[in-house]
């Protein structure tokens, strides 16, 4: 089953995510996805380290996280994703952001079903901010949007986290 948790930046999507993660069935594993560029978003993803028990492990399979999750599939438990928004970032500075998304989506398609495992995804809401001014950041905030919109529809469970309250926008 895929949940996805949208919401705008620093909007305590990744807290919720986190607090399903922790209510789900064990075994649980974060795979990670933060690319610390500057400083400030490097104490961001220690933060979010220092939030999860030590006790759980944490992959950052970087731009093979279609892999990752395949692999993963095969096994019980868990996933927490956080967060595509960084994936696809990365994706996009590589160039492969086309080709990993759609293999991204493939194998989520086998998150499909009452038999499927767990695996939540953290992703910026991309239409919360204001229009970007330059070409190459709309470019990203719409192929966001796009990655977004296609995972909504496979996920059985979509939320949207506006400060900190959760709101649900599909499944049960």
């Amino acid at each position: 089953m895929i949940r996805l948790i949208l919401g705008g930046d620093k909007s305590g999507k990744s807290a919720h995510a986190l607090e399903l993660f922790l209510a789900a069935p064990p075994p649980l594993r974060v795979a990670a996805m933060g690319l610390a560029l500057d400083f400030a978003f490097r104490e961001q993803i220690a933060v979010h380290r220092r939030e999860r028990p030590p006790e759980i492990p944490v992959t950052e399979p970087g731009l093979e996280l279609p892999r990752f999750l395949d692999a993963a599939r095969a096994q019980d438990g868990t996933i927490l994703v956080d967060s595509l928004d960084f994936w696809l970032f990365s994706c996009a500075g590589a160039g492969v952001a086309d080709e990993k998304v759609q293999a991204l989506l493939e194998t989520l398609a086998g998150y499909v079903g009452p038999d499927a495992p767990e695996c939540i995804l953290v992703s910026v809401e991309a239409g919360l901010g204001p229009l970007a001014a330059d070409a190459a950041s709309r470019n990203f905030l719409r192929r966001l949007a796009a990655l977004n919109q296609a995972v909504a529809a496979l996920a059985a469970d979509a939320r949207l986290v506006v400060a900190g309250l959760p709101i649900r926008l599909k499944g049960a």
